[in-house]
């Protein structure tokens, strides 16, 4: 199936967490993870009118890069080796996996310009998925203080992949409650307005529970181009 169709329906589960929660559509940027898929298919993506695109590998990033140049707004949202930001930074619009300070300093290092920045939570505590812990959040965001290139703009996590809706619901209402506590500090170099989570098999819930980016691969761009 074609992109397109595959956004219809997605939209149109959004809409309804949207109605279900009281939000609006507009406050949701939907991030096209093109990680296992076909540059053509990338076209294709962007021909929908998704536009943000998400890579976690460098490899693929850097492909998708060159051959689609400015046409895409790349999100890197896997966990990125200190030693191979020099090959992100200036080409994202923002990295999902800020989690350590020798990353900090390296992006600080690194980048041309100020880029936005989610911190990553392992709010499920599994030993097999990066982030901090929650307790860790705050102090973290406190020691960015004076890099003037990282720009904190919102916190992400990744919820496990089971069937208990509601284990998923209160991982990311931890989340959502946690991005509220660092919105209320009013820290000018981390605002922190915005959550990156929600993939393909419990997006629904994350924006019921505030998502302001959900990151959709499988279900809106498939497996294979």
């Amino acid at each position: 199936m074609g992109v397109a169709e595959n956004l219809a329906k997605i939209q149109e589960k959004m809409e309804e967490a949207c109605h279900k929660s009281g939000r609006k559509m507009d406050e949701i940027t939907i991030i096209a993870v093109t990680k296992y898929v076909t540059i053509e298919r990338a076209k294709e993506t962007l021909a929908s009118g998704i536009t943000n695109l998400g890579e976690n590998r460098l490899k693929g990033f850097e492909e998708k890069y060159h051959a689609l140049k400015e046409r895409a707004k790349w999100h890197f949202i896997g966990t990125l080796q200190s030693r191979k930001t020099r090959d992100v930074v200036d080409k994202v619009k923002a990295i999902h996996s800020l989690d350590r300070l020798s990353l900090a300093k390296e992006i600080e290092k690194r980048a041309s310009e100020p880029i936005d920045c989610f911190v990553q939570v392992n709010v499920s505590e599994e030993d097999t998925k990066h982030g901090l812990s929650v307790d860790e959040v705050i102090p973290f965001i406190e020691k960015l203080e004076g890099f003037t290139k990282i720009h904190v703009v919102g916190l992400m996590t990744m919820a496990p992949h089971i069937d208990d809706e509601t284990e998923i619901r209160t991982i990311f209402r931890r989340l959502r409650l946690l991005r509220d506590e660092v919105e209320r500090k009013e820290l000018p170099y981390a605002p922190c307005h915005y959550l990156s989570m929600g993939m393909s098999n419990d997006y629904e819930i994350a924006i019921e529970e505030g998502a302001t980016h959900i990151r959709i691969g499988t279900k809106l761009v498939g497996n294979d181009g």
